[in-house]
């Protein structure tokens, strides 16, 4: 017969306060609101605690705490989706360093069931980071209801919710320009994908870069709804943009320059060119947002519109923490610049379909 395996009981805090020579309720504030205690009485506390192999109950904690010393990122697609995009793990890279620094760790929330809103009220997380939200979303309205803190990244943030934006509208409007000033005329713009199907309802980041594209159209005495000018939408990645394209070239006038709203969307459309044997920048020309390492690297490198995406991922975290420290602080709203940055896959159109 085998031997008789036994399980180790686990350590409580009296035990804790029995060897230390001190209530439990200094065990507790020991570890939960040290503030309370002399250093010299918690450090006593905490190494008889390692001593005798106690483990703070973590859900205990926030019980008795109220926190739980977490962020949460409310994440609009599945992680494995999110990830294929470069844009998120430079994102969470800015975020992750001021979790480092508060003492916080980083949960990432993405759709529960396929819902955002089965999603937010099993988050054991003091706060969310919302990217890339339409205000009139109904996420957005539960964590109003909720009084949970969260900070709004890309998207309309009533005024007393915190934010940070990009100044989409300038850099999208630099990005048509450029290719105007080329001499293209037949253009596609690639949309993110949306809830509103039309252009006119659209909100939040995609409403100001596509208010930017208008811009520069309309200085060259264009429209949106000229005939020469294809509005697709395409979901945010490699495969969005190889989509995105096809459609495009199948058209019966295929456009000579796209202007992108993602770099990932772009370089699919890159991707599936060379696939085809079409020549960029020589039979049509593509602009991307946001300056992706691998934008540089493409070959052509990809012009593009930059973004500041890990500034955007730190501030957004510094003021949700900030948030959670002072509920009565003034909301800030940060808007950081944009850059249009020329490379090689924009050129003066040399051919022109008819």
């Amino acid at each position: 017969m085998g031997a008789k395996r036994t399980a180790q009981r686990k350590v409580t805090i009296s035990q804790i306060a029995k060897e230390a020579g001190v209530s439990k309720t200094a065990v507790s504030f020991a570890f939960n609101d040290p503030s309370q205690l002399s250093p010299a009485t918690v450090n006593h506390i905490r190494t008889i605690a390692e001593r005798l192999g106690y483990s703070p109950d973590p859900i205990a904690r926030s019980m008795t705490t109220r926190r739980t010393n977490a962020l949460g990122v409310l994440l609009p697609q599945d992680i494995a989706t999110i990830m294929v995009n470069p844009f998120f793990p430079i994102f969470l890279r800015g975020v992750g360093a001021v979790c480092g620094t508060a003492g916080m760790t980083l949960m990432l929330v993405p759709p529960l069931w396929g819902s955002m809103l089965k999603a937010i009220p099993h988050a054991t997380v003091d706060g969310f980071i919302v990217v890339g939200l339409e205000i009139d979303r109904g996420e957005v309205q539960q964590l109003r209801r909720r009084h949970v803190p969260f900070v709004m990244v890309d998207g309309d943030a009533p005024h007393d919710v915190p934010s940070i934006n990009v100044d989409d509208r300038q850099g999208a409007r630099a990005a048509m320009l450029h290719v105007l000033s080329l001499g293209h005329r037949r253009i596609a713009i690639v949309c993110l994908e949306s809830w509103h199907h039309r252009y006119e309802e659209f909100t939040g980041t995609l409403a100001a870069r596509f208010a930017g594209y208008r811009d520069g159209l309309a200085a060259y005495g264009r429209s949106i709804d000229d005939p020469d000018i294809q509005i697709v939408a395409a979901p945010t990645s490699r495969a969005g943009g190889v989509e995105a394209f096809t459609r495009l070239w199948q058209a019966e006038a295929p456009p000579t320059a796209i202007v992108a709203m993602s770099d990932i969307t772009a370089l699919g459309i890159l991707e599936a060119a060379k696939a085809h044997g079409i020549r960029v920048p020589e039979e049509f020309s593509i602009v991307g947002f946001d300056d992706l390492p691998e934008a540089e690297r493409a070959v052509p490198p990809l012009t593009t519109v930059r973004q500041p995406i890990e500034e955007k991922g730190r501030l957004a975290a510094e003021m949700l923490v900030a948030a959670l420290d002072d509920e009565d602080s003034e909301p800030i709203h940060h808007i950081l610049p944009t850059e249009l940055l020329v490379r090689g896959s924009t050129c003066t159109p040399q051919l022109v379909y008819t």
